[in-house]
C-alpha cells in the first residue's frame, strides 16, 4: 500500500500493533491466507474487534487527510471469516507441554488472550469464571446485534481443542479456594472494571433506575435463556445517562425490547462534524459520530436521541416510588481564561419525561472482594497496582491484566494487555520467551527478575 508512514500502526492507531497495511495489500491481491497469517500474529481474536472495536486505526488512516478512511475493521472481520469459512481455522494445541500450570481469574478478552498466547508456549492454563457461561464482558457487556453469542462460542471451542481448561460458575473464596488457586505456579487476575459509578442525587432511591451494565447483562442472559417476557424497557419512556459505548448498546437494546420512547442525556456539548480544533490528525477524532444505537433509534422515533447540555439535577417519582422523570439544569461551557473549558449551570430547567433510568456513567475500579481475600495493592485510581511496564502485582506469583489494572477500556487494548501480560508470566516461569510482543515482534528476551 501506498501510504508513506502508517499512522494505524502508530500510537495513535491500532493498540496491539495490527500490521495493517501488510493484510490490507494481501487481500487485494487476493492471498486471503497470508492474510490471516499477517493478522493472527498481533491479534487472538479479530472477530471480535472486527465488530466491536471503535477502530482507532481509521482515525489515524492516511488515505483520511483527504478522503475517508480505508475500512480496515471490515476488511479484518472479513479475512477471519473467511478463514472460518474456508476451514483453516483449526486448534493448533502446542507440541511440547513444560511443567508450569498457570490459573487465569476472568474468561473477558484480557484474559483469553492471555490464556490462548501460555498455552501457545507449553503451559497448562485453567480459567475459572464467576459467571454461568464464558466470555466476562464479550458475553454480557456486549448486545448480540453487535457480537453474536454463536461467535464467542466458536472462538471458545477453538481454544479448549487447543488444551485450554475452563471452568464456570467459580467464585474466589467461595467454591473456589485460595489454597487451590495458589497451588499454581502463576495467577493472572484478568476480572475488569465492573464497580458502576453511581449518581448519588434526590431520588436516586427510586425503583426502576439501574446501572447499565446490569441492565444489559439481564438482557442477555434473558434472550439466552429464550425468555421471551417483556424486557425492561417494554412501552416505556427510557432515558439513558451516559453517551459512551454502554451508553450506545443500552439505547439499542432498550429499541428492540419495545421502548416507548428513547433519550441519552449528555453533559457536555454536542461535538462538531468535522474534527474539533487542537484534535489533529492522526489523533483519536472527537467528531460527532453517529454509533447503531443512535441510528436505530432515529430508524424508529425519526429523531436522533442525544440532548446535550443537560445535567441531572433530581430524579422525580410517583406516590408508588416509581421514577416518573429527571429534573435537568441547562449547563453552558465556556472557556476561562487560561483556555480550560469549565460547566456554567444556567437559571432554566427541563423536566424529561422517564419510568426506566440507565445510568452509564463509567466504572470506579474492579470489584475488590477477591483483590481483599488476595491482599493485592490498588493505586489511587482503585485499579491493581503494578510497576510500570509491568503486570507483576504486590503478591508474588499473581499478575493482572485488562480493565482491573488500566482502567475500563476497550475491548482491543484488553486483548493487548492479555498478551503481554502472558509474554511477561511466561519469562518469568522459564527465564525466556518466545510469545510475541506489541506488533507482532519478538523482542530480546526479557530475563525473570528484571524490572
Amino acid at each position: 500500500m501506498d501510504c508513506g508512514v502508517p499512522f494505524c500502526q502508530s500510537s495513535s492507531g491500532c493498540p496491539l500493533g495490527n500490521i495493517i497495511p501488510k493484510w490490507n495489500d494481501l487481500v487485494y491481491k487476493g492471498n486471503w491466507k497470508e492474510a490471516l497469517e499477517q493478522l493472527l500474529l498481533t491479534n487472538n481474536f479479530p472477530e471480535f474487534t472486527g465488530r466491536v472495536c471503535p477502530a482507532p486505526c481509521e482515525s489515524a488512516c492516511v488515505l483520511t487527510l483527504i478522503e475517508p478512511a480505508v475500512t480496515i475493521k471490515n476488511i479484518e472481520c472479513a479475512i477471519i471469516e473467511k478463514a472460518f469459512q474456508e476451514g483453516w481455522m483449526i486448534a493448533s494445541p502446542p507440541v511440547v507441554r513444560n511443567k508450569f500450570k498457570v490459573a487465569v481469574v476472568g474468561s473477558g478478552p484480557a484474559g483469553l488472550a492471555a490464556a490462548a498466547q501460555l498455552n501457545k508456549a507449553g503451559h497448562t492454563v485453567t480459567v475459572f469464571e464467576k459467571n454461568r457461561k464464558l466470555g466476562g464482558l464479550l458475553r454480557y457487556g456486549i448486545p448480540t446485534m453487535k457480537l453474536s453469542h454463536e461467535i464467542i462460542d466458536r472462538r471458545l471451542k477453538l481454544l479448549e481443542d487447543e488444551g485450554i481448561h475452563f471452568f464456570t460458575d467459580q467464585n474466589v473464596g467461595q467454591n473456589l479456594s485460595l489454597e487451590h488457586l495458589f497451588s499454581y505456579d502463576a495467577i493472572l487476575i484478568a476480572i475488569g472494571s465492573t464497580k458502576p459509578r453511581s449518581l448519588p442525587i434526590s431520588g436516586h432511591h427510586l425503583k426502576h433506575i439501574h446501572f447499565a451494565m446490569d441492565y444489559l447483562e439481564e438482557a442477555q442472559k434473558c434472550q439466552e435463556d429464550g425468555d421471551s417476557t417483556p424486557g425492561k424497557a417494554y412501552d416505556k419512556d427510557v432515558v439513558v445517562i451516559g453517551g459512551g459505548d454502554t451508553g450506545v448498546d443500552c439505547i439499542a437494546t432498550a429499541v428492540r425490547q419495545g421502548a416507548k420512547s428513547v433519550t441519552t442525556l449528555e453533559l457536555l456539548n454536542k461535538p462538531p462534524d468535522t474534527r474539533p480544533m487542537g484534535n489533529l490528525w492522526p489523533q483519536l477524532s472527537r467528531a460527532c459520530k453517529v454509533e447503531y444505537g443512535h441510528a436505530d433509534v432515529k430508524a424508529k422515533f425519526g429523531a436522533d436521541p442525544r440532548q446535550y447540555n443537560l445535567l441531572p439535577k433530581e430524579f422525580l417519582g410517583d406516590s408508588s416510588g416509581n421514577v416518573s422523570g429527571i429534573l435537568t439544569g441547562c449547563v453552558e461551557w465556556k472557556k476561562d481564561a487560561t483556555g480550560r473549558w469549565e460547566a456554567r449551570e444556567s437559571s432554566s430547567e427541563k423536566i424529561l419525561k422517564a419510568d426506566l433510568v440507565l445510568l452509564a456513567l463509567g466504572y470506579l475500579g474492579p470489584e475488590t472482594d477477591l483483590l481483599e481475600s488476595l491482599k493485592i495493592k490498588l493505586n489511587l485510581r482503585s485499579n491493581i497496582d503494578t510497576p510500570k511496564g509491568s503486570y507483576r502485582t504486590s503478591v508474588p506469583r499473581v499478575y493482572a491484566a485488562g480493565d482491573c489494572r488500566m482502567g475500563q477500556s476497550l475491548v482491543v487494548n484488553a486483548i493487548a494487555e492479555g498478551r503481554q501480560a502472558a509474554r511477561q508470566i511466561d519469562e518469568d516461569l522459564t527465564n525466556s520467551s518466545c510469545l510475541a510482543g506489541p506488533g507482532g515482534v519478538i523482542h530480546s528476551v526479557v530475563q525473570a527478575g528484571a524490572a
